[in-house]
């Protein structure tokens, strides 16, 4: 009876690790769907469609969030709180960006995240513990290109430091792949948020650091919220082990 169990449970595990990897995989063609909804060029021609894209913004983080682990559960809701914060401080306190509206979107924290889910399925599936070695070298010789191309090419010195900073952190965290992969996720969205103009980066970050829109670099911060957001969910776990 007990082995049954066991079978029962591990078939429910693998259902679940590949709906989440369907999940991840369809973030890109998601995000340029609801992004794309959400445009400057979208509102022009037909109508404001902000809520449609909340709603698919809600609608697909619960679809994620129930087909996750515990874990991966934990760290999707603490990144709901963690990413209105970032956006309170980062949009509105020091004005790095503005979104179309004044209002900060209700979909943008569900999308932060889709964002870190998307790259957390992505860093603990199978081919990629596989080819972690690989892929770490491959990530770093990109990210390395992409913050040095945007600093010479277009002047962003914003990317340039805080690219660097992105590096020292992945060196304290002994170079995990998660980061990389979030960070990837992160210029994707960056990208498709700023073609479509959902928002957009001011061209003197703080006043006196000349930027691109958007900056490679931002995913510095994004990366120093995930740590933040892993100490958080530790100390949630360890409290209910206790």
């Amino acid at each position: 009876m007990g082995e049954f169990i066991t079978t029962l449970n591990n078939q429910k595990t693998s259902v679940s690790t590949k709906l989440q990897l369907v999940y991840a995989c369809c973030f890109p063609f998601f995000t340029i769907l609801a992004l794309g909804i959400d445009s400057v060029s979208f509102t022009n021609q037909y109508f404001d469609g902000r809520q449609i894209t909340n709603v698919l913004a809600v609608l697909y983080f619960l679809g994620f969030y129930s087909v996750s682990n515990l874990t991966l559960r934990r760290l999707m809701l603490v990144m709901l709180g963690l990413s209105y914060i970032g956006e309170l401080i980062f949009c509105k306190l020091l004005g790095m960006y503005e979104y179309r509206t004044p209002m900060i979107p209700l979909y943008v924290p569900f999308g932060h995240a889709i964002v870190y889910a998307s790259g957390y399925v992505y860093a603990h599936a199978v081919w990629s513990l596989e080819k972690e070695l690989h892929l770490r070298k491959y990530f770093l010789w990109f990210f390395a290109l992409l913050f040095l191309g945007v600093g010479l090419l277009l002047k962003d010195f914003f990317s340039m430091m805080f690219g660097l900073l992105f590096f020292v952190l992945l060196k304290r965290k002994r170079w995990q792949n998660l980061y990389c992969f979030i960070a990837l996720c992160v210029v994707f969205i960056e990208l498709v948020g700023t073609y479509f103009k959902c928002w957009t980066w001011v061209p003197d970050i703080f006043g006196c650091i000349p930027t691109s829109n958007p900056p490679m670099g931002a995913v510095f911060f994004y990366a120093g919220g995930d740590v933040l957001l892993a100490k958080i969910v530790k100390t949630w776990e360890n409290k209910k082990v206790k």
